[in-house]
């Protein structure tokens, strides 16, 4: 039987703590904590709207609010955080193992010694 390896055998680099996603528990109650507070926006804009039932553009603008935003909410309740962005170059790259020398340019002489 063939050994089976992991990402953690095969990497080279240290895991750094700052790259760990947040836990699916912090995940969960920071969508919960969102879809509340939309939704709580929602029910100030319809009370507004109802407030406002004598002028017709503001009522509008409460009324379409509070009719959009249990759709908004669900979606980003719904949503996975964003994706961190990996630096790539955020080791120290070791030393090439040897260097090459400047050349002199055209328009420069060197002078040699016999």
């Amino acid at each position: 039987m063939g050994r089976v390896t992991t990402n953690r055998e095969t990497r080279n680099e240290p895991v750094l703590i700052t790259e760990a996603q947040p836990s699916l528990g912090d995940q969960h109650a920071a969508r919960k904590k969102r879809y509340v507070i939309t939704m709580l926006i929602r029910i100030v804009s319809v009370m507004l709207a109802a407030i406002f039932y004598q002028t017709l553009w503001l009522m509008a603008i409460f009324a379409v609010l509070g009719t959009v935003l249990p759709w908004i909410a669900v979606v980003m309740a719904n949503d996975r955080p964003p994706k961190k962005k990996v630096d790539v170059n955020r080791y120290e790259v070791p030393a090439p193992d040897r260097i090459l020398e400047a050349r002199p340019s055209a328009g420069r002489v060197i002078d040699s010694e016999p």
